[in-house]
């Protein structure tokens, strides 16, 4: 006979599977059908078929979508996850694209692969209520990210920008585990509901805070939020361009909705709100403060990462269904921006720094139309879709007594931001480019996921309400 709980869980990680099932068959298409053919077309190959997989995961949690759990939280799935799974698989769509004119590795399959693998993490990693599962994800997706940070065997810093984030990595993986084992100890379960019926029996007990802080710490490592952001800075500029992309974008969302989660689930009343408080306007201070100095376009954008941690975190601190849907519209635009920021950067292959900007309005005046729209958003400018994002974070924080100055310290910063995102715009339209500045030739596939995502940033600024409605009605 046949076990209903297999054909259940069958069910609800079908489009997980699905995106699993899709790295095994790049990594045997390119290992075995293509493994003679030229490199340009190996990629192409790869990359369509991660694309086709990503698309028909799509269908299945679009068409047929299952929403249940399974004992002790390890897996729930919810429309509202749901939603969260169908960004995730669009983010990765939109970087795979990025990766199709990439000539950095003969190592296509794997590549490709390590992408649908890291994807499936975070896909499994928004849909768990259990300690235990959320660790298991979150170490899966880190191992797949250290090695797509470190993939580019001929570049030095990209090599030594994976082995700082392994590293950083480790410690705030230890740092998770020592608070998931205190919260176990306090409840004697891995479930998230059942950790927060113990808590509210004991809210005062100092080893909650120190699981608290732990918890905190491991989490912020992955959401780059200072100070867990060291590692931030070397990932983004060492990374090959489409792997910063996919860490920069998926893994922020995913991190942010699970951190969410944990907390508004899992310890409910345990008194963390100042901390997160805290913990938000550390990170907008020194992200935004930080990036002014930067002359690396890509660490700048790792800087401005750290900044809108701390905005983000600010729904947090509120975490109330208002916060909630606030930050999943943030982050989802956000993660549009900055995949769209790294596509310029795919792009203008080589360029760096901002002074190598000049005169892009001339050279290439639609890569520098879509580089405005990424960066206007980023800064938080109406009618785009990232003014929206910090818009109802805001709201959502002024109806929390106590917290109309994190409100004002983040407005403070969105002008600070607004000024390192207008230093490349200003070399992007009003410097003129180098007499011998060489010719810029953009690959299909980064063509089409700059205006695809200039698009999105436009439309879901434009109509909020598209995505907004999308999540409000996946809480009622």
């Amino acid at each position: 006979m046949s076990n209903p709980g297999y054909w259940q869980l069958l069910r609800l990680t079908a489009s997980p599977i699905v995106v699993a099932l899709t790295a095994l068959l790049v990594l045997v298409l390119d290992l075995g059908l293509f493994r003679r053919a030229p490199l340009a077309r190996r990629f192409r190959a790869c990359v369509t078929t991660a694309c086709i997989g990503s698309v028909v995961a799509l269908a299945v949690l679009a068409f047929s979508p299952a929403t249940g759990s399974l004992p002790a939280g390890m897996l729930v799935v919810t429309p509202l996850t749901q939603q969260v799974q169908i960004a995730l698989l669009l983010l990765a769509i939109l970087v795979l694209l990025l990766v199709s004119s990439a000539r950095f590795t003969t190592h296509v399959g794997e590549y490709c692969a390590l992408h649908l693998f890291a994807t499936t993490a975070m896909m499994l990693l928004v849909s768990t209520q259990n300690l235990l599962v959320l660790f298991i994800t979150i170490e899966f997706l880190s191992l797949s990210l250290y090695i797509l940070t470190a993939f580019d065997k001929q570049s030095r810093s990209s090599a030594e920008a994976g082995l700082k984030y392994f590293l950083y990595g480790g410690m705030s993986a230890g740092m998770l585990l020592f608070g998931i084992s205190l919260l176990y100890g306090l409840s004697g379960s891995l479930a998230l509901t059942d950790i927060a019926a113990a808590v509210s029996k004991a809210p005062g007990d100092p080893l909650l805070a120190l699981a608290i802080v732990m918890l905190l710490a491991g989490f912020g490592f992955k959401i780059a939020a200072a100070p867990f952001h060291m590692w931030a800075p070397e990932v983004y500029q060492g990374a090959p361009t489409s792997s910063a992309a996919l860490i920069a974008s998926s893994s922020k969302v995913a991190s942010f909705f699970a951190l969410f989660i944990v907390f508004s689930v899992g310890l409910p009343g345990a008194g963390w709100g100042s901390i997160i408080a805290l913990l938000a306007a550390g990170s907008m201070l020194w992200g935004n403060l930080a990036a002014i100095a930067q002359t690396s376009v890509r660490r700048l954008l790792a800087y401005s990462a750290i900044g809108h941690a701390g905005y983000m975190l600010i729904a947090l601190a509120v975490h109330s269904q208002q916060s909630l849907v606030a930050l999943v519209y943030y982050v989802i635009t956000y993660a549009l921006a900055t995949v769209g920021a790294f596509a310029v950067l795919s792009a203008l292959e080589g360029v760096d720094t901002v002074a190598d900007f000049a005169g892009l309005g001339k050279r290439a005046p639609g890569v520098a139309f879509c580089l405005l729209i990424f960066l206007l958003s980023l800064a938080g400018i109406p009618p785009l879709a990232g003014f929206f994002g910090k818009f109802y974070v805001f709201v959502s924080a002024l109806r929390q007594p106590g917290l109309l100055w994190l409100v004002l310290l983040s407005l403070a910063m969105s002008v600070v931001s607004f000024y390192y995102y207008l230093k490349i715009l200003k070399q992007a339209y009003v410097s003129e480019p180098a007499v011998d500045a060489p010719a810029i030739d953009v690959p299909m596939g980064t063509r089409l996921a700059l205006w695809t995502t200039a698009a999105l940033v436009i439309l879901l600024g434009c109509l909020p309400d598209l995505l907004l409605d999308r999540i409000s009605n996946t809480l009622h």
